[in-house]
């Protein structure tokens, strides 16, 4: 500590930056001395943390307006704040302050659905932020519910233009009232990551949002099931810039054109999620576009026809280092065998015949360090599979994760389990082992008290690193 205690500013910043997620730790930081306080606080307040502390930040104007109007909030000591709160937010939750105004109003005894005195406390908390934050990273709408908190006119406070300048991740949705996209698409032209729901309403100024964004990285799409305007979408996404590296497509039962992904050349991640495979059957304009730099790519729920991801991953399967799809044919299983020898990570399903195709897959991908399966029924025999993870993975596996399927429990004895461990352990180069297992419900996991005897056992061993159970 006494070391700790004497590093500059610098490093106990970049240090710190590591503990952005330990909060306990953060808070046993501002005990230590001044210095200690100043940066863990800074690091705590980048969201707004409690409602009292943000008030007492207020100007004094603000709190006479909001005491004239009735609303009186207690500060969390009698002192005045020891830092400047606001000062230190990088990232605005409107849900959250949403949120913090419904509970100001609730502790003074102040409907909710009196648009007059909420709209007060809206406006003096965010005329504060605006005015205070001199480089805001995040605004997030993060609810499906509808928050335009008073058609988010807190745009057009002062200060917001120095406030926004540099924002750098967008949650929203697409019925944000017009004004307020169009007056960030003359502040925000930086935005990395953009995250949209599009709704039944889809505002005009959404799309000069996203045309001027010059350095967006991740694009977040979600299709409502109550949104209809797909062709006022389509505009907007062939005008998506080349820099986009990761691209998440959420279309639920909509059937949409992905002709715009081919021009996405320096794609590193691609997700599709669609509900319906006749929805994503527009992947036949993909099947021979080259993404040099894909790494990853994963369906959820639908994929595409069998063929259509032969030929792409015939196309593109060198590069990928993850592969996700809830697929059971064997012929595209043969072509991850045969297109796909970096793959580090694979999700994938076997049917119970098709022990030779999982074989081949963890001989010809020798870089493979986890994968996820199904057993059970009409899949993988979980004895066999062991034996084969056993005797075929390459040095650098590592993790194995089982879905059991539905009304299926394990059969392990205990010696069969005990033997994979000394197999396991026997290789000549080996990993800790981490496994998981998924089961549908708690009647489908029957605990066999010897079989979690044997796990710990190679836990205090070293073998195991990690063994988990998830219903």
């Amino acid at each position: 500590m006494s070391i700790m205690s004497k590093l500059p500013a610098e490093c106990l910043n970049e240090i710190f930056e590591y503990l952005e997620d330990d909060k306990f730790t953060l808070y046993s930081c501002l005990l230590v001395n001044r210095l200690w306080c100043g940066i863990s606080v800074r690091m705590l307040w980048r969201n707004v943390r409690n409602y009292r502390t943000l008030i007492a930040c207020l100007p004094k104007v603000s709190k006479d307006i909001l005491y004239n109007n009735g609303i009186i909030v207690s500060p969390p000591t009698s002192k005045n704040p020891l830092f400047n709160y606001i000062t230190f937010v990088k990232n605005i939750s409107i849900y959250r302050i949403d949120n913090i105004i419904k509970i100001i109003l609730h502790e003074n005894q102040k409907s909710i659905s009196i648009p007059h005195i909420k709209f007060i406390v809206a406006q003096e908390i965010f005329k504060s932020l605006m005015n205070q934050i001199t480089s805001l990273k995040g605004l997030y709408f993060d609810s499906y519910k509808r928050l335009d908190i008073y058609n988010a006119i807190f745009i057009s406070y002062p200060g917001a233009e120095i406030c926004l300048k540099y924002l750098s991740k967008l949650n929203c949705h697409s019925s944000i009232y017009s004004e307020f996209f169009y007056q960030l698409s003359l502040i925000c032209h930086n935005i990395q990551t953009l995250k949209i729901r599009f709704d039944n309403v889809i505002s005009k100024g959404l799309m000069d949002l996203i045309s001027v964004q010059q350095n967006l990285k991740y694009l977040g799409i979600i299709l409502s099931y109550e949104c209809e305007n797909l062709l006022d979408i389509i505009p907007s996404l062939k005008n998506l810039p080349n820099t986009l590296i990761k691209l998440d497509f959420s279309g639920g039962n909509h059937i949409i054109s992905l002709s715009f992904i081919a021009k996405l050349k320096n794609l590193q991640k691609l997700i599709l999620s669609f509900d319906y495979n006749h929805s994503i059957e527009d992947f036949t304009k993909l099947q021979y576009v080259s993404f040099p730099q894909l790494q990853v790519l994963k369906f959820d729920y639908a994929y595409p026809r069998h063929e259509l991801l032969i030929k792409f991953l015939e196309v593109n399967g060198k590069s990928l280092k993850e592969f996700y799809i809830g697929n059971n044919d064997n012929s595209l299983n043969l072509a991850i065998a045969k297109s796909c020898p970096n793959l580090r990570k694979l999700f994938t399903i076997f049917r119970k015949d098709e022990l030779e195709t999982f074989k081949m897959i963890l001989n010809n991908c020798q870089y493979l360090e986890s994968i996820e399966v199904w057993c059970g029924n009409d899949y993988l025999d979980e004895r066999k599979l062991f034996d084969i993870i056993a005797k075929y993975s390459h040095k650098n596996f590592f993790e194995l994760k089982l879905y059991y399927v539905i009304f299926t429990k394990s059969k392990l004895s205990k010696e069969e389990l005990e033997d994979f461990f000394i197999n396991w352990s026997n290789r000549t180069s080996r990993k800790p082992l981490s496994m998981i297992f998924f089961f549908h419900d708690s009647n489908s996991y029957n605990e066999n008290n010897e079989n979690m005897e044997i796990i710990e056992k190679y836990k205090s061993l070293g073998v195991i690193k990690k063994f988990r159970i998830i219903m």
